[in-house]
């Protein structure tokens, strides 16, 4: 079942259909869905990848993840901004932004979400969990 208002839940939001056993929410997270057939983690899909299956539960992500790649953007935008690929512990890839300095971030660092629906672009906000040791290049 596919729930675009339900993607993103926050604190102070309501139930919807599929999101039996969420409530109350601890903090803001993202919401995903996993197949009933075969457990293949997926974000905003109608159906799975994998099987094709349409049976999909919703789950509440813990929020950590991974960069897996990152890059700057300077259109749109006064200033330059980064867009990342995080795939997240449960399996699934979300794009989003990373909060930092732009020269930091880098492929294979650690996130944590924090804020789950930047209010200007919509999308998640992470942070880097270890602080950058790496020299400047």
């Amino acid at each position: 079942m596919y729930h675009p208002s339900a993607s993103v839940f926050q604190q102070g939001a309501g139930l919807s259909a599929g999101t039996v056993g969420l409530w109350p929410p601890k903090e803001e997270s993202i919401l995903f869905q996993r197949c009933d057939w075969c457990g293949t983690a997926m974000y905003h899909r109608l159906l799975c990848p994998v099987c094709q299956g349409s049976e999909l539960r919703t789950e509440r992500s813990a929020g950590t993840g991974t960069v897996r790649h990152t890059t700057v953007v300077h259109r749109n935008t006064p200033a330059a901004r980064n867009v990342s690929l995080v795939e997240l512990t449960e399996g699934f890839v979300v794009r989003g932004r990373v909060m930092g300095p732009l020269i930091a971030i880098h492929s294979g660092d650690r996130v944590r979400l924090t804020t789950a629906k930047d209010p200007v672009r919509g999308e998640p906000v992470f942070q880097l969990v270890d602080e950058p040791c790496r020299a400047w290049t």
